[in-house]
């Protein structure tokens, strides 16, 4: 398929439902408004495709920019390329999934996503902290640095609650992530997540909540889950 043979099938699969719903959650024109279900659909038919999956995020539509994510080939994308998204991902799908998802499944990952927790805009280090949760979640314990990750354990729980507003889902998450997929820093993650109880996010007035990291982990170790990796960070 071609960048216009998408983009025709996305405006095809537009609803006005999902477009108003996106927008309360940070969405802008020009988009759509298309399901993660039909996007996949298209991604049936292109695969990975890495010429294809930049134009498609150059377009600044957000169904589009979505999809590109999906589409990504971690192989061929380079460090600069990521970098150049990172900073067009204006709202968090992208910032907090599209965009990390992709960075963390290339060789580069963990390399950016320290570098973006120390951004100053918020867009960027919640795209920091949700690329290193991603890490986690797809590499083995004896490709991470444990030690640094351990480390980060303490900066969220001193500095969480007074981080911008998506920082502390994403440290949230973090928590969560490391919690649950490195094995021998669970038993820390439960101690930060105690320390740092509820976390409190201004979700733009829709009905999304902050997951308490703490009772999140104990469903975790309940379900016989603590360390199993996934195959992709991409959903």
């Amino acid at each position: 398929m071609t960048l216009n043979d998408v983009l025709k099938a996305l405006e095809s699969y537009g609803d006005e439902n999902t477009k108003r719903t996106l927008i309360k959650h940070g969405a802008k024109e020009p988009f759509f408004g298309v399901k993660v279900q039909d996007l996949k659909k298209i991604l049936k038919k292109t695969k990975k495709d890495h010429t294809l999956s930049l134009e498609l995020y150059a377009t600044g539509n957000s169904d589009a920019m979505y999809l590109a994510g999906l589409m990504a080939d971690e192989n061929k994308i380079t460090k600069d390329q990521l970098e150049k998204w990172v900073e067009k991902a204006y709202w968090y799908y992208l910032s907090e999934y599209a965009v990390p998802w992709v960075a963390a499944e290339t060789p580069f990952g963990l390399e950016l996503g320290l570098k973006w927790i120390e951004s100053g805009q918020e867009r960027i280090a919640s795209a920091g902290w949700s690329t290193l949760s991603n890490c986690a979640a797809v590499n083995e314990d004896d490709a991470l640095p444990v030690k640094t990750y351990q480390g980060l354990l303490s900066t969220v729980e001193k500095e969480i609650h007074k981080a911008q507003n998506r920082v502390r889902y994403t440290m949230n998450g973090f928590v969560i992530a490391t919690g649950t997929y490195i094995k021998v820093l669970t038993e820390d993650s439960l101690k930060v997540a105690s320390a740092i109880g509820k976390v409190n996010v201004e979700m733009g007035g829709t009905a999304c909540k902050v997951p308490l990291a703490s009772a999140y982990l104990a469903k975790v170790i309940e379900k016989g889950r603590i360390g199993k990796k996934r195959k992709t960070a991409r959903c």
